[in-house]
């Protein structure tokens, strides 16, 4: 079996990291944060102009039909970037969900505009601190209509439709919420990432339109598992951005007259950071495999691939930091930026924490089995 990028995918690959340098992904995440926060709309335009929300729909939905692993390799890339854009919310969660539990008619209605960029898409599912379980949910649909409070909701202020899990009855469900219908109230939420910001959202007789009546819980696991894998990927990109950054500054950077990557406690930081992230590409891979064949390996290679990116990206911004000295903690350098990316990224689905006892739980139940 051959497990690397076909030529056609390390093209894809070239071609995203020079188009994010040439537009200076980077810069534009920091002049939102001085701005006060939002997603670059510009960079977005351009990115759907590209074919890259929708790389693994469709064709018949308005899709370029590449596949998930070529959706893995520009989330990377993104990643690298630092891109302060919602597509994780839009593309993994949203537009996932509805190409997979959605009708015919929801499906031709929504995803062309997802893919053009015409509509932003989030994913509601969290109302309380902790982590989410079924018997949390609170938010309730009764005769088409929606009332509750989900918080955070992640690129909630940028989006135009809402995935909303609620509960209906005894059951839980999917429902779609465009945010501009009446019952729709939105209050911006100061997030470690204001490039990437979160609201609380409040329904008050909000009409809905059901996506899965029942089994949502199941429905909102599996959107889970497949966003993992894909946001591991943009993990894995930016714990190698902080790796490369802290490797030029130590060869740049002068102590007793030595450049300080030549010190044993500099090498050592770096080497964790290169093991960490290598392992967490590894498991990324892996789950890339079974997300793109359908394996039924999945939910565990997602938990893996959750649990190592987690991991790598936040050791990999703290040791980016550590490594710059005292300039690292300032406001001109941008470590932070990745910083506070390794933040919301290691919380956008739930904690590393959560995400570790799901492992544990798939290997302890499929090793009975």
């Amino acid at each position: 079996m051959n497990f690397d990028f076909s030529e056609e995918q390390d093209l894809l690959r070239e071609q995203a990291r020079r188009f994010l340098s040439e537009r200076n992904a980077l810069g534009r995440a920091r002049r939102q944060q001085d701005a006060g926060g939002g997603f670059d709309a510009e960079l977005w335009r351009e990115m759907a102009e590209l074919g890259w929300l929708g790389a693994a729909l469709p064709e018949a939905y308005g899709g370029a039909e590449l596949g998930y692993v070529d959706l893995c390799v520009i989330a990377e890339e993104l990643g690298r970037a630092n891109a302060a854009v919602p597509f994780a919310s839009s593309v993994y969660l949203a537009a996932e969900a509805i190409l997979r539990y959605g009708s015919e008619t929801q499906r031709q209605q929504w995803l062309p505009k997802l893919v053009s960029g015409e509509v932003v898409g989030a994913f509601a599912a969290a109302e309380q601190p902790g982590p989410l379980t079924a018997d949390r949910i609170r938010a309730r649909v009764a005769a088409g209509k929606l009332n509750g409070q989900k918080s955070p909701v992640l690129d909630a202020d940028a989006a135009d439709l809402l995935v909303v899990l609620a509960t209906n009855g005894q059951d839980l469900g999917l429902y779609l919420v465009e945010t501009t219908t009446n019952g729709v109230s939105r209050k911006s939420l100061g997030m470690q990432d204001d490039s990437r910001p979160g609201a609380a959202v409040v329904f008050e007789g909000a009409a809905v339109e059901a996506l899965t009546e029942s089994d949502g819980w199941a429905a909102y696991e599996d959107i889970q598992n497949r966003a993992a894998i894909l946001m591991a990927f943009e993990q894995i990109g930016g714990a190698a951005a902080c790796l490369e950054m802290a490797r030029d500054y130590s060869m740049e950077r002068y102590a007793f007259g030595r450049p300080i990557g030549s010190f044993q406690a500099i090498k050592h930081k770096l080497a964790d950071v290169y093991v960490a992230t290598e392992l967490a590409r590894s498991n990324a891979y892996f789950g890339a495999w079974a997300l793109n064949a359908g394996a039924a390996e999945l939910p565990v290679a997602a938990a893996a691939a959750r649990v190592a990116g987690c991991n790598a990206f936040d050791l990999a911004s703290k040791e980016n930091i550590q490594t710059h000295g005292g300039m690292g903690f300032t406001w001109d350098m941008d470590c932070h930026l990745y910083y506070r990316r390794a933040k919301a990224t290691g919380l956008a689905l739930g904690s590393a924490r959560v995400w570790k006892d799901r492992l544990i739980s798939r290997l302890e139940s499929r090793n009975t089995a």
